[in-house]
């Protein structure tokens, strides 16, 4: 968790503290973190999603005209 997100999840948890005008019980404050976990993982989710989309919309792709490819028959290491 970075340390914007660290700051949030302590202001979430002392909102309902206030809210309920209690200390919180570690049941309580543990489901606070679940769900403010699980949030953040769904977010994260979508974003390296959308980022493999990108990525694989930008893949290099052979030109199908092409008659020759040099590099298919050209091995990387050179002639030994």
């Amino acid at each position: 968790m970075t340390e914007r997100e660290q700051r949030e999840l302590k202001t979430l948890l002392d909102r309902a503290r206030i809210a309920h005008g209690r200390v919180l019980t570690n049941s309580e404050t543990n489901s606070i973190k679940k769900e403010y976990i699980d949030k953040l993982m769904v977010e994260r989710e979508a974003e390296a999603k959308k980022a493999r989309q990108l990525k694989k919309k930008q893949a290099y792709k052979p030109d199908p005209e092409a008659s020759f490819s040099w590099s298919a028959n050209t091995s990387t290491r050179g002639r030994r």
